[in-house]
């Protein structure tokens, strides 16, 4: 089971759940995997401590002209739907930043000036935290395109039974390559204006991807009640709440797993965690019908 916690905005808590309920899975015996696919600002490792065991630089193809063999036509330029590749009079630029290595560029040369060759854009660690086989992607600075390396993460080889998918903040297109493969979807939100206004996007995207869903409210006794009512009127689950704690934050801050420093919490994300197996089973049986 590939489940994913996502949010409409950053900030929410996200990656305090998703790792919270890794480490809860894997107390109760199951094999369990954190992939960290926040690979702008992967924070998972503050809290799983994890013993890094190996590194992959990950690359994308990326276009390299022979000026010399180059007839000038902007064939390259006009299928390039990025602008990662223009004619400027008799030279061609090309901009990694904005490749997404697609390779159309090379199949319509006619003179065969466009060769590709690999841009590394991050890389993948891989490794364990006690029984959580561990995973992230790193981004590497002043790169643009993050779904390549998404991908790159989440095909590291698991034998855990249950996959938990931290996923990047928002509703963009790192999201969407983090969620759509999922079995079920944790949306993270807050009881706050600008909460229920980032968890609608969240709720819209899911649906899109035809994902089932269920929602985490964290800091749920501050704000208001229009998050929950939202939710009611849609059908939407409440899976659970984490309340604005001090003690929650002080763990937080030194880099503590919620569910270990404060006992009665580990029973609060057991109880989250089976809620969560209810609705995906429910919502699987529901899809096979």
């Amino acid at each position: 089971m590939k489940i994913t916690i996502a949010s409409g905005k950053g900030g929410t808590g996200k990656a305090t759940i998703a790792t919270n309920l890794a480490y809860v899975a894997a107390q109760s015996g199951k094999e369990v995997a954190y992939i960290d696919c926040d690979v702008e600002e992967p924070n998972g490792h503050l809290f799983l401590h994890p013993t890094l065991t190996s590194q992959k630089t990950i690359s994308i193809p990326v276009p390299k002209v022979d000026e010399a063999k180059c007839i000038h036509c902007q064939r390259c330029a006009q299928v390039c739907r990025f602008s990662a590749i223009v004619c400027v009079g008799q030279t061609v630029l090309v901009n990694p930043q904005m490749c997404h290595g697609c390779g159309g560029c090379t199949l319509v040369c006619p003179s065969g000036a466009i060769e590709e060759e690999n841009w590394p854009i991050g890389v993948v660690d891989s490794g364990v935290s006690g029984a959580i086989d561990f995973a992230r992607g790193v981004l590497k600075i002043g790169v643009a395109i993050s779904p390549p390396l998404i991908r790159a993460v989440k095909s590291v080889p698991a034998s855990a039974e249950i996959v938990f998918v931290d996923a990047p903040p928002g509703t963009s297109c790192p999201v969407v390559e983090t969620v759509r493969e999922s079995d079920y979807v944790v949306l993270v939100t807050e009881p706050t204006p600008f909460g229920l206004n980032d968890l609608k996007l969240a709720v819209e995207m899911v649906k899109v991807l035809e994902r089932p869903m269920g929602i985490i409210v964290n800091r749920a006794d501050t704000g208001n009640e229009d998050v929950f009512d939202y939710c009611r009127e849609r059908n939407i689950p409440v899976l659970g709440k984490i309340v604005d704690d001090r003690a929650v934050a002080e763990a937080y801050s030194r880099g503590e797993l919620i569910s270990r420093a404060i006992p009665k919490y580990a029973e609060n994300f057991q109880i989250i965690l089976k809620r969560i197996f209810d609705e995906a089973l429910l919502a699987g049986k529901e899809i096979a019908l």
